[in-house]
């Protein structure tokens, strides 16, 4: 379990790629808050990936032999979507 509430992060590379970074914790809900919350997803967003309306964009894939790569090609900044370690 994570314990540190404070981070430092640089923020030029959100602000030159015009990102938003936001934050939640669902710990200190209820569980009838996070059945709410898994139903919605359930009914709404995930049927939007099952037809295609909404499909990941997948950059690259590596092999997990090769997470190493992997993650320096994502320090790298050079990619758009989603890297992939296959297993």
């Amino acid at each position: 379990m994570q314990q540190a509430v404070k981070a430092e992060i640089n923020l030029l590379p959100i602000m030159l790629k015009r990102l938003t970074l936001t934050g939640s914790t669902l710990r200190a809900r209820d569980d009838a808050f996070k059945v709410a919350i898994a139903k919605q997803l359930a009914q709404q967003v995930w049927p939007l990936f099952n037809s295609g309306h909404i499909k990941p964009i997948i950059d690259k894939v590596f092999i997990l032999e090769e997470a190493a790569q992997a993650h320096d090609y994502m320090e790298s900044s050079r990619h758009i979507g989603k890297i992939i370690l296959k297993v």
